[in-house]
Order: C-alpha cells, then sequence, then structure tokens
C-alpha cells in the first residue's frame, strides 16, 4: 500500500503593525494596534513592528521613538527587530526593476494638474486615464512610474468589512509606484515589506480599505501570496475627520492607560466591563486576551470617539 502523503501544518500566523512616523500614537493608532496585536496574540502568532518612514518630508523627528516608547508603555511586545522603510529602499529598486522588466509599469509626464483637469473621480482622488500609456512625450520630464491595470474586477474577503470588490482601471487607473523625485509609492513599499517578512495577516483601519485591490494587484505581478485582511473602523472627530495630526488628535494619555486601552476595547465591538478601566494596564490586558474576538468588531468604515 502506499504511504500516504505528509500533510503540511499551516503556516504560523505572522501579523504587524505599521505606523508612519507623521507625530504621536493618538487614540486611533492605539485602535489599530490593539486589534492587530490581540489577533496575533490570540492565535498563537507573532507581530511585528515596522516603521514606515518613507516620505522624509512628512516625518517628525523624533516621532518614532516616541511611538516605540508609547507602545511599550502601554504593554505591547512586538518580535524580532523594528524594520525601518527608510534602510528598505534596494529592495523597492529591486520590486521595480522587476516590474518594468515584465512591461507591467510605464514611465509617466502628465501632472497632477492635468491628470485632475482630464480624469474623473475615482475612490481616492483622479483616475488616471492611460495618456503615457503608448509612451511618454518628448522633451517632458519624468513624473512617475505608473502600473499597467485592468477593469477585472478585484474581488477577496475582509474579516470586518466582508465581500470587497474593485475594478482599478474604472476606479483607480494606472496607480503611482514612483514619484519623479525619485520617493518610492506607499503601495509598493508595503508590497515588497510584507512579502518579505512573512506577513500573512493584515489588520489594520479602514481608511486603507480601498488600497487594497491595487496591493493584492502588485502581489499578483510580483508573484507574491496575498495576505488575509481584517480592516477595523478609523476613529474620527465631530466633524468627521480621521484622527491625525492634521486634525491636532491629542497623544496618548500616559498617567491612565489602563483606561485609554478599556475605551478602545469597547470601540472594537468587545464589551469590556466598566469596573475593568479601573483596574490596572495588566489586568485589562488579560481580559482582553481572554475575551477577544474580531467577529464583534463593527463592520463600519468610521466610529466618532
Amino acid at each position: 500500500m502506499a504511504a500516504s502523503s505528509a500533510s503540511h501544518p499551516a503556516p504560523r500566523y505572522r501579523g504587524r503593525f505599521a505606523p508612519s512616523p507623521t507625530g504621536d500614537l493618538h487614540l486611533g493608532s492605539l485602535l489599530a494596534a490593539v486589534a492587530s496585536y490581540l489577533e496575533a496574540r490570540v492565535r498563537g502568532g507573532e507581530w511585528l513592528l515596522r516603521i514606515e518612514d518613507l516620505d522624509p518630508p512628512r516625518v517628525m523627528a523624533g516621532a518614532a521613538q516616541r511611538i516605540m516608547a508609547a507602545l511599550e508603555h502601554y504593554g505591547f511586545e512586538w518580535d524580532g527587530e523594528v524594520v525601518w522603510q527608510s534602510a528598505r529602499l534596494d529592495r523597492y529598486e529591486a520590486a521595480l526593476a522587476r516590474l518594468i522588466e515584465a512591461g507591467a509599469v510605464y514611465p509617466c509626464t502628465c501632472s497632477r494638474k492635468e491628470v485632475a483637469a482630464i480624469a474623473h473621480a475615482g475612490v481616492e482622488g483622479p483616475v488616471y486615464p492611460g495618456t503615457c500609456r503608448a509612451g511618454m512625450a518628448k522633451g517632458r520630464p519624468l513624473r512617475a512610474w505608473r502600473v499597467r491595470v485592468d477593469n477585472e474586477p478585484i474581488v477577496y474577503h475582509d474579516a470586518v468589512q466582508g465581500a470587497c470588490s474593485q475594478r482599478l482601471q474604472s476606479d483607480v487607473g494606472d496607480f503611482v509606484v514612483r514619484r519623479g523625485d525619485g520617493l518610492f509609492a506607499y503601495q509598493l513599499a508595503v508590497v515588497v515589506d510584507d512579502a518579505e517578512q512573512g506577513i500573512n495577516a493584515v489588520v489594520r483601519g479602514a481608511d486603507l480599505l480601498d488600497s487594497t485591490p491595487r496591493q493584492i494587484h502588485l502581489q499578483r505581478l510580483l508573484g507574491y501570496p496575498q495576505p488575509s485582511y481584517a480592516h477595523v473602523p478609523v476613529l474620527v472627530n465631530e466633524r468627521g475627520e480621521k484622527l491625525s495630526k492634521q486634525t491636532l488628535a491629542a497623544p496618548l494619555d500616559r498617567q491612565r492607560p489602563g483606561e485609554s486601552l478599556c475605551r478602545v476595547l469597547g470601540l472594537l465591538g468587545q464589551a469590556p466591563p466598566a469596573e475593568l478601566a479601573r483596574g490596572g494596564l495588566t489586568e485589562c490586558w488579560n481580559w482582553a486576551f481572554a475575551h477577544w474576538r474580531m467577529q464583534s468588531v463593527p463592520p463600519q468604515r468610521h466610529i466618532e470617539c
């Protein structure tokens, strides 16, 4: 009798938190961090920390160090060394070279103003109409490298938002992976980083939900595996603006971390008991580890805090 083939165990859960050092951590950042951390730990997986300092003009001096200090103060423990995108430019360069060789990207001379004048509105700004697909206009400077897309729907399941679908050609257009000033776009960097770090589960804010199909498209072009996705609600102020440095979001309260943690758990639909907020940080985390359920997270894009 032939021996049965050995079964291969599923890869260990590997998640991450990837803040941009454009300001201090606030309640909205904490919500995303808590969701990704709890899902990783409850599944017996790893949780990595990546600093997305890809855009130097937006980086605030000392913010990355304050972010890491705040995470430690709130009881987070990450696995392995912190990864800095600014130290990985050669990896993005190599990925772009592969895309160029495959004919999946092309150089573009169009300015933002020109695109805005001729494009229709999409899910995130003007939809690029493919002006330079047939070749660059002579005598004009390179302004970007763009990825060719088609209009086949990209369909995926999100653990919080449910069934998702997007047609890149009509909803986004050929998108930028490198700007004319040489800076790599987030879409390319995050795909390369997740693949090379072995990230197989992405839990992040729903403000990035509309970016996911572009990332799936790049994963397919580069031959990378597609991680699972869960996009949790983004916290907004009374004007409907996402909490951020630009909207003057207050930094995390270092005096009452347990209270802030319990508040975030409530916003994530976990219904912690009222008396838990009066306990210590350790008690809050212990309760969270015992009761965390991703299926209880509200399937909304925004929640007012």
